[in-house]
Protein backbone atom coordinates (compact mmCIF):
# COMPACT_ATOMS: atom_id res chain seq x y z
CA UNK A 1 0.00 0.00 0.00
CA UNK A 2 1.46 3.37 -1.05
CA UNK A 3 2.34 5.52 2.57
CA UNK A 4 0.51 9.20 2.64
CA UNK A 5 3.12 12.21 2.53
CA UNK A 6 5.81 11.66 4.98
CA UNK A 7 5.12 15.86 6.53
CA UNK A 8 1.84 14.54 8.07
CA UNK A 9 1.40 16.34 11.41
CA UNK A 10 2.01 14.98 14.53
CA UNK A 11 -1.42 16.17 16.18
CA UNK A 12 -3.28 14.31 13.42
CA UNK A 13 -1.80 11.33 13.58
CA UNK A 14 -2.15 11.05 17.77
CA UNK A 15 -6.01 12.18 17.16
CA UNK A 16 -6.57 9.60 14.16
CA UNK A 17 -4.90 6.51 16.22
CA UNK A 18 -6.54 7.79 19.14
CA UNK A 19 -9.88 7.80 17.16
CA UNK A 20 -9.12 4.21 16.01
CA UNK A 21 -8.38 2.94 19.67
CA UNK A 22 -12.31 4.39 20.55
CA UNK A 23 -13.83 2.49 17.67
CA UNK A 24 -12.08 -0.68 18.51
CA UNK A 25 -12.81 -0.40 22.07
CA UNK A 26 -16.64 0.35 21.39
CA UNK A 27 -17.04 -3.26 20.49
CA UNK A 28 -16.75 -4.65 23.89
CA UNK A 29 -18.92 -2.38 25.22
CA UNK A 30 -21.60 -2.52 22.22
CA UNK A 31 -23.69 -5.63 23.05
CA UNK A 32 -23.87 -5.26 26.99
CA UNK A 33 -27.04 -3.37 26.43
CA UNK A 34 -28.38 -6.16 24.37
CA UNK A 35 -27.15 -9.21 26.67
CA UNK A 36 -30.71 -9.84 28.55
CA UNK A 37 -32.10 -9.29 24.94
CA UNK A 38 -30.68 -11.13 22.57
CA UNK A 39 -31.70 -15.01 23.76
CA UNK A 40 -34.94 -13.99 22.41
CA UNK A 41 -33.30 -11.46 19.50
CA UNK A 42 -31.72 -14.42 17.69
CA UNK A 43 -33.96 -17.42 19.29
CA UNK A 44 -31.31 -19.03 22.15
CA UNK A 45 -30.94 -20.00 24.73
CA UNK A 46 -28.65 -17.64 27.61
CA UNK A 47 -26.05 -19.60 27.75
CA UNK A 48 -25.65 -19.81 23.88
CA UNK A 49 -26.10 -16.06 23.71
CA UNK A 50 -23.27 -15.69 26.52
CA UNK A 51 -20.53 -16.69 23.60
CA UNK A 52 -20.97 -13.35 21.69
CA UNK A 53 -18.83 -12.12 24.36
CA UNK A 54 -16.87 -14.69 24.99
CA UNK A 55 -15.65 -15.52 21.05
CA UNK A 56 -14.34 -11.18 20.84
CA UNK A 57 -12.24 -11.68 23.94
CA UNK A 58 -11.02 -15.02 22.77
CA UNK A 59 -10.16 -13.56 19.00
CA UNK A 60 -8.86 -10.38 20.78
CA UNK A 61 -6.49 -12.55 22.40
CA UNK A 62 -5.45 -14.44 19.65
CA UNK A 63 -5.19 -11.96 17.04
CA UNK A 64 -3.24 -8.93 19.39
CA UNK A 65 0.20 -10.32 19.11
CA UNK A 66 0.03 -12.15 15.74
CA UNK A 67 -1.28 -8.50 14.46
CA UNK A 68 1.60 -6.58 16.62
CA UNK A 69 4.09 -8.54 14.96
CA UNK A 70 3.18 -8.29 10.94
CA UNK A 71 3.38 -4.79 12.15
CA UNK A 72 6.70 -5.01 12.65
CA UNK A 73 7.43 -7.14 9.47
CA UNK A 74 5.15 -5.72 7.17
CA UNK A 75 4.76 -2.10 8.41
CA UNK A 76 2.07 -0.77 10.84
CA UNK A 77 0.26 1.73 9.05
CA UNK A 78 -0.63 -1.52 6.64
CA UNK A 79 -1.95 -3.85 9.68
CA UNK A 80 -3.92 -0.92 11.29
CA UNK A 81 -5.46 -0.38 7.70
CA UNK A 82 -6.07 -4.28 7.97
CA UNK A 83 -7.38 -4.53 11.28
CA UNK A 84 -10.12 -2.12 10.29
CA UNK A 85 -11.43 -4.70 7.45
CA UNK A 86 -12.72 -7.24 9.80
CA UNK A 87 -14.26 -4.47 12.14
CA UNK A 88 -16.09 -3.24 9.17
CA UNK A 89 -16.82 -6.61 7.80
CA UNK A 90 -17.85 -7.84 11.14
CA UNK A 91 -19.97 -5.67 12.11
CA UNK A 92 -22.11 -5.72 8.92
CA UNK A 93 -22.24 -9.31 9.75
CA UNK A 94 -24.07 -8.44 12.94
CA UNK A 95 -26.30 -6.31 11.67
CA UNK A 96 -27.67 -8.44 8.88
CA UNK A 97 -27.75 -11.31 11.79
CA UNK A 98 -30.82 -13.19 12.53
CA UNK A 99 -29.39 -16.18 14.60
CA UNK A 100 -26.59 -17.37 16.37
CA UNK A 101 -24.19 -18.37 14.41
CA UNK A 102 -23.83 -15.22 12.15
CA UNK A 103 -23.94 -13.00 15.15
CA UNK A 104 -21.06 -15.12 16.65
CA UNK A 105 -19.05 -15.12 12.94
CA UNK A 106 -19.13 -11.09 12.91
CA UNK A 107 -18.25 -10.80 17.00
CA UNK A 108 -15.12 -12.78 16.35
CA UNK A 109 -14.36 -10.47 13.39
CA UNK A 110 -14.88 -7.38 15.25
CA UNK A 111 -12.41 -9.37 18.58
CA UNK A 112 -9.36 -9.60 15.60
CA UNK A 113 -9.76 -5.93 14.87
CA UNK A 114 -8.67 -5.03 18.46
CA UNK A 115 -4.89 -4.91 17.47
CA UNK A 116 -5.66 -1.27 16.22
CA UNK A 117 -4.69 -0.29 19.83
CA UNK A 118 -1.56 -1.92 20.30
CA UNK A 119 -0.09 -1.29 16.89
CA UNK A 120 -1.34 2.60 17.63
CA UNK A 121 1.20 3.16 20.20
CA UNK A 122 4.15 0.89 18.61
CA UNK A 123 3.66 3.08 15.18
CA UNK A 124 3.88 6.45 17.43
CA UNK A 125 7.32 5.86 18.58
CA UNK A 126 8.37 5.74 14.44
CA UNK A 127 6.18 8.77 13.78
CA UNK A 128 6.66 11.38 16.38
CA UNK A 129 9.70 13.55 17.50
CA UNK A 130 10.65 12.43 21.23
CA UNK A 131 8.73 15.97 22.70
CA UNK A 132 5.51 14.49 21.52
CA UNK A 133 5.34 10.32 22.48
CA UNK A 134 4.86 10.47 25.91
CA UNK A 135 1.51 12.23 25.72
CA UNK A 136 0.84 10.12 22.81
CA UNK A 137 1.08 7.46 24.06
CA UNK A 138 -0.94 8.08 27.05
CA UNK A 139 -4.10 9.18 25.11
CA UNK A 140 -3.82 6.27 22.79
CA UNK A 141 -3.58 4.10 25.76
CA UNK A 142 -6.85 5.05 27.77
CA UNK A 143 -8.61 4.95 24.61
CA UNK A 144 -9.25 1.50 25.80
CA UNK A 145 -11.51 3.16 29.03
CA UNK A 146 -12.71 6.08 26.83
CA UNK A 147 -14.33 3.81 24.47
CA UNK A 148 -15.87 1.82 26.73
CA UNK A 149 -16.98 4.40 29.02
CA UNK A 150 -18.45 6.64 26.05
CA UNK A 151 -19.79 3.57 24.48
CA UNK A 152 -22.21 2.16 26.82
CA UNK A 153 -24.82 5.19 27.46
CA UNK A 154 -24.64 5.80 23.69
CA UNK A 155 -25.19 2.11 23.19
CA UNK A 156 -28.11 2.12 25.30
CA UNK A 157 -29.81 5.08 24.08
CA UNK A 158 -29.66 3.53 21.00
CA UNK A 159 -31.06 0.50 21.84
CA UNK A 160 -34.07 2.00 23.81
CA UNK A 161 -34.75 4.27 21.06
CA UNK A 162 -33.87 2.34 17.64
CA UNK A 163 -33.58 -1.07 16.29
CA UNK A 164 -30.98 -2.75 17.75
CA UNK A 165 -29.14 -3.26 14.20
CA UNK A 166 -28.69 0.63 14.33
CA UNK A 167 -25.41 -0.53 16.94
CA UNK A 168 -23.96 -2.25 14.21
CA UNK A 169 -24.78 -0.30 11.30
CA UNK A 170 -23.11 2.54 13.63
CA UNK A 171 -19.77 0.57 14.27
CA UNK A 172 -19.45 0.01 10.65
CA UNK A 173 -19.56 3.81 9.37
CA UNK A 174 -17.18 4.48 12.46
CA UNK A 175 -15.01 1.40 11.35
CA UNK A 176 -15.18 2.64 8.03
CA UNK A 177 -14.42 6.22 8.89
CA UNK A 178 -11.14 5.33 11.38
CA UNK A 179 -9.69 3.23 7.69
CA UNK A 180 -10.28 6.23 5.75
CA UNK A 181 -8.56 8.48 8.37
CA UNK A 182 -5.72 5.99 8.61
CA UNK A 183 -5.16 5.84 5.24
CA UNK A 184 -4.81 9.56 4.49
CA UNK A 185 -3.55 10.87 7.60
CA UNK A 186 -1.28 8.02 9.20
CA UNK A 187 2.44 7.84 7.49
CA UNK A 188 3.51 4.43 7.00
CA UNK A 189 6.60 3.43 9.62
CA UNK A 190 10.10 3.72 8.03
CA UNK A 191 11.41 0.19 10.35
CA UNK A 192 10.63 -2.90 9.60
CA UNK A 193 12.17 -6.02 11.21
CA UNK A 194 14.09 -9.00 9.08
CA UNK A 195 12.94 -12.41 8.81
CA UNK A 196 9.66 -14.53 8.25
CA UNK A 197 6.67 -14.66 10.16
CA UNK A 198 6.44 -17.41 12.53
CA UNK A 199 3.26 -19.28 11.86
CA UNK A 200 3.65 -22.22 14.21
CA UNK A 201 4.16 -19.87 16.74
CA UNK A 202 0.87 -18.33 16.22
CA UNK A 203 -1.31 -21.27 15.42
CA UNK A 204 0.18 -22.79 18.96
CA UNK A 205 0.19 -19.44 20.98
CA UNK A 206 -3.46 -19.25 19.72
CA UNK A 207 -4.40 -23.03 20.59
CA UNK A 208 -2.53 -22.19 24.17
CA UNK A 209 -4.68 -19.06 24.79
CA UNK A 210 -8.24 -20.67 23.78
CA UNK A 211 -7.56 -23.56 26.12
CA UNK A 212 -6.72 -21.18 29.16
CA UNK A 213 -9.21 -18.00 28.41
CA UNK A 214 -12.33 -20.47 27.60
CA UNK A 215 -12.16 -22.55 30.86
CA UNK A 216 -11.68 -19.20 32.63
CA UNK A 217 -14.63 -17.50 30.53
CA UNK A 218 -17.04 -20.43 30.76
CA UNK A 219 -15.95 -22.50 34.00
CA UNK A 220 -18.88 -21.12 36.31
CA UNK A 221 -21.05 -22.41 33.16
CA UNK A 222 -19.21 -25.77 33.07
CA UNK A 223 -18.36 -25.84 36.45
CA UNK A 224 -15.00 -25.13 37.92
CA UNK A 225 -14.49 -29.08 38.19
CA UNK A 226 -15.84 -30.40 35.13
CA UNK A 227 -13.75 -32.86 33.23
CA UNK A 228 -14.05 -30.02 30.40
CA UNK A 229 -12.85 -27.00 32.54
CA UNK A 230 -9.85 -28.90 34.32
CA UNK A 231 -9.05 -30.38 30.80
CA UNK A 232 -8.44 -27.52 28.71
CA UNK A 233 -6.59 -25.87 31.69
CA UNK A 234 -4.14 -29.00 31.61
CA UNK A 235 -4.23 -28.90 27.97
CA UNK A 236 -3.30 -24.79 27.73
CA UNK A 237 -0.35 -25.31 29.92
CA UNK A 238 1.21 -28.29 27.92
CA UNK A 239 0.52 -26.54 24.42
CA UNK A 240 1.50 -22.99 26.12
CA UNK A 241 4.94 -25.09 27.40
CA UNK A 242 5.64 -26.65 24.20
CA UNK A 243 5.11 -22.94 22.76
CA UNK A 244 7.79 -21.18 24.54
CA UNK A 245 10.48 -23.92 23.45
CA UNK A 246 9.70 -23.42 20.17
CA UNK A 247 9.66 -19.68 20.39
CA UNK A 248 13.31 -20.16 22.35
CA UNK A 249 14.30 -22.09 19.53
CA UNK A 250 13.41 -20.78 16.02
CA UNK A 251 15.04 -18.01 14.31
CA UNK A 252 12.17 -15.64 13.99
CA UNK A 253 9.87 -16.14 17.25
CA UNK A 254 6.72 -14.53 17.28
CA UNK A 255 7.62 -13.54 20.64
CA UNK A 256 10.80 -12.80 21.23
CA UNK A 257 10.65 -14.79 24.90
CA UNK A 258 14.57 -13.78 25.51
CA UNK A 259 13.89 -9.97 25.44
CA UNK A 260 10.43 -10.17 27.22
CA UNK A 261 12.66 -11.79 30.26
CA UNK A 262 14.50 -8.85 30.46
CA UNK A 263 13.66 -7.78 34.17
CA UNK A 264 12.37 -4.22 32.90
CA UNK A 265 9.80 -5.64 30.45
CA UNK A 266 9.28 -9.01 32.21
CA UNK A 267 8.12 -7.35 36.09
CA UNK A 268 6.14 -4.58 33.52
CA UNK A 269 4.23 -7.50 31.84
CA UNK A 270 3.60 -9.15 35.60
CA UNK A 271 2.41 -5.87 36.97
CA UNK A 272 -0.35 -5.54 34.07
CA UNK A 273 -1.48 -9.10 34.56
CA UNK A 274 -2.28 -7.77 38.11
CA UNK A 275 -3.53 -4.33 37.20
CA UNK A 276 -6.02 -6.01 34.74
CA UNK A 277 -6.85 -8.11 37.56
CA UNK A 278 -8.14 -4.95 39.50
CA UNK A 279 -9.21 -2.87 37.08
CA UNK A 280 -12.03 -4.69 35.37
CA UNK A 281 -13.97 -5.69 38.92
CA UNK A 282 -14.93 -1.62 38.93
CA UNK A 283 -16.28 -2.52 35.43
CA UNK A 284 -18.57 -5.76 36.72
CA UNK A 285 -19.83 -4.82 40.06
CA UNK A 286 -20.22 -0.94 39.78
CA UNK A 287 -22.93 -1.23 36.75
CA UNK A 288 -24.96 -4.01 38.75
CA UNK A 289 -25.02 -1.97 41.85
CA UNK A 290 -26.79 0.72 39.75
CA UNK A 291 -29.44 -1.02 37.68
CA UNK A 292 -30.39 -3.22 41.10
CA UNK A 293 -33.95 -2.30 42.59
CA UNK A 294 -33.88 -0.02 45.23
CA UNK A 295 -35.94 -2.58 47.24
CA UNK A 296 -33.09 -4.63 47.68
CA UNK A 297 -31.66 -2.33 50.17
CA UNK A 298 -28.45 -1.40 48.62
CA UNK A 299 -29.60 -1.64 44.72
CA UNK A 300 -29.97 1.76 43.18
CA UNK A 301 -32.89 1.42 40.94
CA UNK A 302 -31.25 2.94 37.49
CA UNK A 303 -32.19 1.86 34.28
CA UNK A 304 -29.57 1.00 31.77
CA UNK A 305 -29.22 4.09 29.87
CA UNK A 306 -29.12 5.98 33.28
CA UNK A 307 -26.61 3.71 34.77
CA UNK A 308 -24.28 4.89 31.23
CA UNK A 309 -24.90 8.04 32.00
CA UNK A 310 -23.61 7.28 35.66
CA UNK A 311 -20.63 5.87 33.98
CA UNK A 312 -19.87 7.88 31.39
CA UNK A 313 -17.68 10.45 33.12
CA UNK A 314 -15.27 8.11 34.03
CA UNK A 315 -14.13 7.79 30.00
CA UNK A 316 -13.71 11.44 30.06
CA UNK A 317 -11.98 11.83 32.96
CA UNK A 318 -9.56 9.60 31.46
CA UNK A 319 -9.05 11.58 28.13
CA UNK A 320 -8.17 14.75 30.94
CA UNK A 321 -5.86 13.01 32.89
CA UNK A 322 -3.75 10.99 29.87
CA UNK A 323 -2.00 14.45 29.54
CA UNK A 324 -0.89 14.32 32.87
CA UNK A 325 0.11 11.30 32.89
CA UNK A 326 2.42 11.46 30.52
CA UNK A 327 3.67 15.17 31.52
CA UNK A 328 4.28 12.85 35.34
CA UNK A 329 6.45 10.38 32.96
CA UNK A 330 8.63 13.23 31.76
CA UNK A 331 9.24 14.53 35.00
CA UNK A 332 9.51 11.37 37.18
CA UNK A 333 9.31 8.54 34.90
CA UNK A 334 6.52 6.40 33.59
CA UNK A 335 7.44 3.65 36.80
CA UNK A 336 6.52 6.32 39.33
CA UNK A 337 3.25 7.16 36.91
CA UNK A 338 2.25 3.64 37.02
CA UNK A 339 2.94 3.18 40.73
CA UNK A 340 0.63 6.40 41.32
CA UNK A 341 -2.04 4.73 39.10
CA UNK A 342 -2.34 1.60 40.82
CA UNK A 343 -2.69 3.34 44.12
CA UNK A 344 -4.80 5.89 42.92
CA UNK A 345 -7.03 2.80 41.61
CA UNK A 346 -6.26 1.10 45.22
CA UNK A 347 -8.09 4.69 46.48
CA UNK A 348 -10.92 4.40 44.22
CA UNK A 349 -11.81 0.84 45.62
CA UNK A 350 -10.97 1.73 49.54
CA UNK A 351 -13.71 4.85 49.30
CA UNK A 352 -16.59 2.47 47.80
CA UNK A 353 -16.85 0.84 50.69
CA UNK A 354 -18.54 4.10 51.95
CA UNK A 355 -19.64 5.32 48.92
CA UNK A 356 -22.36 2.80 47.21
CA UNK A 357 -25.11 4.05 48.32
CA UNK A 358 -25.76 6.79 46.04
CA UNK A 359 -25.94 7.16 42.42
CA UNK A 360 -23.65 10.22 42.41
CA UNK A 361 -21.34 8.05 44.79
CA UNK A 362 -20.83 5.24 42.55
CA UNK A 363 -19.69 7.78 40.08
CA UNK A 364 -17.28 9.27 42.05
CA UNK A 365 -15.39 5.83 42.69
CA UNK A 366 -15.23 5.33 39.05
CA UNK A 367 -13.53 8.79 38.13
CA UNK A 368 -11.52 8.01 40.85
CA UNK A 369 -10.53 4.26 39.61
CA UNK A 370 -10.30 5.51 36.10
CA UNK A 371 -8.24 8.27 36.27
CA UNK A 372 -5.74 5.80 38.37
CA UNK A 373 -6.20 3.24 35.09
CA UNK A 374 -5.68 6.59 32.87
CA UNK A 375 -2.02 6.90 34.65
CA UNK A 376 -1.26 3.41 34.60
CA UNK A 377 -2.12 2.22 30.93
CA UNK A 378 0.09 5.42 29.68
CA UNK A 379 2.48 4.41 31.36
CA UNK A 380 2.96 0.86 30.96
CA UNK A 381 3.59 0.85 26.56
CA UNK A 382 6.38 3.51 27.72
CA UNK A 383 7.88 0.94 30.09
CA UNK A 384 7.60 -1.59 27.31
CA UNK A 385 9.28 0.60 24.43
CA UNK A 386 11.71 1.53 26.79
CA UNK A 387 13.39 -2.11 27.21
CA UNK A 388 12.98 -3.76 23.54
CA UNK A 389 14.43 -3.19 20.70
CA UNK A 390 12.78 -0.61 18.08
CA UNK A 391 12.53 -3.34 15.66
CA UNK A 392 10.15 -5.41 18.18
CA UNK A 393 7.63 -2.35 19.45
CA UNK A 394 4.94 -3.71 17.96
CA UNK A 395 4.92 -7.33 19.29
CA UNK A 396 5.81 -6.21 22.51
CA UNK A 397 3.46 -4.15 22.77
CA UNK A 398 0.74 -6.40 21.42
CA UNK A 399 2.42 -9.28 24.30
CA UNK A 400 1.80 -6.71 27.14
CA UNK A 401 -2.06 -5.86 25.76
CA UNK A 402 -2.33 -9.67 25.98
CA UNK A 403 -1.14 -9.78 29.18
CA UNK A 404 -3.53 -6.72 30.27
CA UNK A 405 -6.35 -9.22 28.78
CA UNK A 406 -5.52 -12.24 30.75
CA UNK A 407 -5.75 -10.43 33.79
CA UNK A 408 -9.04 -8.98 32.99
CA UNK A 409 -10.47 -12.45 31.99
CA UNK A 410 -9.40 -14.16 35.28
CA UNK A 411 -10.90 -11.03 37.12
CA UNK A 412 -14.11 -11.29 35.68
CA UNK A 413 -14.13 -15.35 36.73
CA UNK A 414 -12.79 -14.25 40.05
CA UNK A 415 -15.44 -11.76 40.79
CA UNK A 416 -18.16 -13.69 38.91
CA UNK A 417 -17.24 -16.41 41.92
CA UNK A 418 -17.70 -14.07 44.26
CA UNK A 419 -20.63 -12.23 43.13
CA UNK A 420 -22.78 -15.80 42.44
CA UNK A 421 -21.14 -17.54 46.15
CA UNK A 422 -22.51 -14.10 47.82
CA UNK A 423 -26.32 -13.46 47.34
CA UNK A 424 -29.44 -12.71 48.94
CA UNK A 425 -33.27 -13.88 47.93
CA UNK A 426 -35.22 -11.13 46.48
CA UNK A 427 -38.14 -12.40 45.30
CA UNK A 428 -37.50 -15.69 44.50
CA UNK A 429 -34.35 -14.78 42.52
CA UNK A 430 -30.58 -14.85 43.94
CA UNK A 431 -29.31 -11.51 43.38
CA UNK A 432 -25.68 -10.59 44.40
CA UNK A 433 -25.26 -9.18 47.92
CA UNK A 434 -24.26 -6.05 49.33
CA UNK A 435 -21.47 -7.96 51.33
CA UNK A 436 -20.59 -9.92 47.84
CA UNK A 437 -20.05 -6.50 45.87
CA UNK A 438 -18.02 -4.99 49.30
CA UNK A 439 -15.70 -8.03 48.79
CA UNK A 440 -15.02 -7.88 45.34
CA UNK A 441 -14.26 -4.15 45.98
CA UNK A 442 -12.30 -4.96 48.88
CA UNK A 443 -10.60 -7.61 46.80
CA UNK A 444 -9.67 -5.04 44.36
CA UNK A 445 -8.17 -2.56 46.09
CA UNK A 446 -5.72 -5.49 47.93
CA UNK A 447 -4.36 -6.25 44.19
CA UNK A 448 -4.37 -2.54 42.95
CA UNK A 449 -1.62 -2.35 46.13
CA UNK A 450 -0.20 -5.51 44.93
CA UNK A 451 0.10 -4.19 41.73
CA UNK A 452 1.94 -0.87 42.67
CA UNK A 453 4.03 -3.01 44.93
CA UNK A 454 5.32 -4.70 41.99
CA UNK A 455 5.73 -1.87 39.57
CA UNK A 456 7.86 -0.60 42.04
CA UNK A 457 10.26 -3.06 41.66
CA UNK A 458 10.30 -2.38 37.74
CA UNK A 459 13.99 -2.17 37.05
CA UNK A 460 14.43 0.97 34.29
CA UNK A 461 17.27 1.96 32.94
CA UNK A 462 16.03 5.48 31.72
CA UNK A 463 13.73 8.65 34.09
CA UNK A 464 12.49 9.51 30.93
CA UNK A 465 9.18 8.78 29.12
CA UNK A 466 10.54 8.80 25.99
CA UNK A 467 11.50 5.39 25.10
CA UNK A 468 14.67 4.62 24.16
CA UNK A 469 16.22 1.88 21.53
CA UNK A 470 17.69 -0.89 23.63
CA UNK A 471 19.74 -2.07 21.15
CA UNK A 472 21.68 -0.56 18.32
CA UNK A 473 19.84 -1.35 14.72
CA UNK A 474 20.58 -2.02 10.83
CA UNK A 475 19.01 0.47 8.22
CA UNK A 476 16.90 -2.65 7.87
CA UNK A 477 15.90 -2.38 11.64
CA UNK A 478 17.25 -5.91 12.70
CA UNK A 479 19.02 -5.33 16.27
CA UNK A 480 22.74 -5.66 15.97
CA UNK A 481 24.27 -8.30 18.32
Amino acid sequence: MASPPPQSRPGAIVGVLAFGGIVASLMQSLVIPLLGDLPEILDTSASNASWIVTVTLLMTAVATPVSGRLGDLYGKRRMLLICTVPLIAGSVICALAGSLIPMIIGRALQGIGAGVVPLGMSALRDLLPPERLGSGIALISSSLGIGAALGLPIAAAVTENADWRVLFWSAAVLSALAAVLIWFLVPESPRRTGGKFDFVGALGLGAGLVCLLLPVSKGADWGWGSATTLGLLAASAVILFVWGRWELRTGDPLVDLRIAARPQVLVTNTASIVLGLAMYAQALILPQLLQLPEETGYGLGQSMLAMGLWMAPSGVMMMVVSPLGAKLSAVRGPKVTLVVGALVMALGYGVSVFMMGAAWAVMVVSCVCMIGLALAYGAMPALIMGGVPMSETGSANSFNALMRAVGTTVSAAVVGVILAQMTTDFGGRALPSEDGFHTAMLIGCGISVAAAVIAALIPTRHTRATPEPVAATKSSGVPVG
